[in-house]
């Protein structure tokens, strides 16, 4: 008769499951930072990565029952905790080095980044949780108890490590130094489990041991060591400011490998993408010229568009809602941004602070918000056009930057869903464009009163390359069917893919 393994002791057991469960967590939102600079931050990004940690998860669970019916888990488990270590300390290089080679947003290049990040150290760990369950199962009339209890730990340890690494490590520490943490902590945790249980063997022969070994501690050092492209990691973006070589004071903010911002530190009128042309001349035909102007920016980024307020109407009172204030710590080092009473920030969600702005109070208010290259869902909807009409002065004009590509689903929706808040609407946009030939950067013009469109067309011919303003029937022969974008659908990603 086979005599069963010793059950480990109780508090012993809910440790692993907790910690081993909590770690796969950890991995799981590190990733999300890790793969973000190469392909960005999307919908379809978030989702492969969930995906493949919880492959990951559902393999690693399989394997790891079928390694506890074969061996003894008490020999498997100090084993299962150094190469969950070794695989976390060589994602960082892989990430690092794999995401220059995958650069850009094809869902191959995403798939196989995202089992890049998580995938190998997920697996193994969780190989832990069955061998735990079977370590604990003497008797099997408390079967269900027991099997019960453990997975409710697993999961209390996947719930407080998603709320710490969200709220505190992210939000504290550089992602490589959480996962080389980690990694530390796995091994330290391996080490001291087979001393105690006296099975500290990894699988193999001793050179088999100490290649190994060997690959742990060279992927930490490459961690370490490998490149990262940010100069600032935030709550939110990998940030990048990028000297260009053809203008010695301008700079190009890179959020997440994109080019979001660019700003010339001693010349504010220079305006180098030709979105932001466009929305200064919507703003220069507000009003008289030079007169000031009460302006919201739903978004800061390189605070372009402030700073040709600033200098182009002196007087005027600004608020910028930017989201991540790491981004704006980065600005101020940087970009050379000074804030004031004429230039006022406020960092937090730009639906939640739009809520909190007196009614009637703006003359302008630019949207530009993105996460990576896609507008937020939330600040894309018919309730979220209702509330910037509220904030709006009668004449008031809203200007929203939005980023599409053919078939262009996601602007003529947009449109659609900001003239369902405003009576006058019209677009801004190369013909290229409007043809379904390019992406492009788009920007709606929006009011409650009729738009001085003759102003803007003339004030467009000015800028560098020819553009197109669209209204009247001519927009809506643009827009056709398109339907109305709601807090209850916008479904903004899947319109992007086409």
């Amino acid at each position: 008769m086979e005599t069963a393994p010793r059950p480990l002791p109780s508090a012993l057991a809910t440790a692993l499951a907790f910690g081993s469960s909590g770690a796969v967590l950890v991995l799981e939102i590190v990733a999300l930072r890790l793969v973000g600079p190469y392909v960005g931050v999307t919908l379809q990004v978030s989702s492969s990565v969930i995906g493949v940690a919880l492959a990951a998860i559902a393999y690693g669970a399989w394997l790891g029952g079928r390694l506890a019916d074969r061996f003894d888990p008490r020999a498997l488990l100090a084993p299962a905790l150094i190469l969950g270590a070794i695989g976390t300390a060589v994602t960082l290089p892989l990430v690092r080095w794999g995401g220059e080679l995958l650069r850009g947003g094809a869902a191959p290049a995403v798939l196989m980044l995202a089992a890049l990040a998580v995938f190998l150290p997920a697996l193994v760990l969780s190989t832990i949780a069955p061998m735990v369950v079977k370590l604990q199962l003497g008797d099997l009339r408390k079967a269900g108890t027991v099997v019960g209890r453990l997975s409710s730990i697993g999961t209390l340890g996947a719930i407080t490590a998603t709320l710490v690494t969200g709220f505190v490590f992210v939000a504290a520490l550089p992602s490589s130094v959480i996962v080389l943490s980690l990694a530390v902590l796995l091994a330290v945790s391996g080490l001291a489990l087979g001393w105690w249980l006296r099975a500290s063997r990894l699988p193999g022969s001793p050179r088999t041991r100490a290649a190994l070994v060997a690959v742990g501690l060279v992927g930490a050092g490459l961690g370490a060591a490998s490149p990262t492209p940010c100069d600032a990691e935030t709550a939110y973006h990998c940030a990048a400011v990028v000297e260009d070589p053809e203008r010695p004071t301008g700079r190009t903010l890179m959020l997440n490998s994109a080019r979001h911002s660019y700003v010339d530190l001693d010349d504010p009128l220079h305006l180098e993408f030709e979105y932001v042309q466009w929305i200064a001349a919507v703003a220069d035909v507000l009003k008289s010229p030079d007169s000031p102007v009460d302006a919201l920016h739903l978004g800061g980024g390189g605070f372009t568009v402030p700073n040709y307020l600033r200098a182009t109407r002196p007087g005027s009172r600004q608020y910028v809602l930017e989201l991540d204030g790491g981004l704006v710590t980065l600005d101020r080092e940087k970009l050379g941004l000074t804030t004031g009473d004429d230039l006022q920030v406020e960092v937090g969600d730009a639906r939640v602070g739009l809520a909190g702005r007196p009614t009637a109070s703006y003359d302008l208010v630019v949207g530009d918000a993105f996460g990576h290259l896609v507008v937020p869902w939330h600040l894309a909807t018919r309730e979220m056009a209702a509330d910037v009409a509220r904030v709006l002065r009668p004449a008031g004009v809203y200007a929203q930057n939005v980023i599409d590509y053919p078939p262009n689903r996601f602007i003529k929706a947009e449109i659609a869903t900001v003239a369902a808040a405003f009576p006058h609407v019209a677009l801004i946009a190369p013909p290229d464009a409007l043809a379904g030939g390019t992406g492009s950067n788009f920007v709606i013009v929006a009011s409650r009163d009729p738009l001085p469109l003759d102003a803007v067309r003339t004030r467009l011919t000015e800028v560098k390359n020819p553009v197109k303003l669209l209204s009247g029937a001519e927009l809506d022969e643009f827009v056709g069917d398109a339907e109305v974008l709601t807090d209850d659908y916008a479904p903004v990603d899947q319109l992007l893919a086409g």
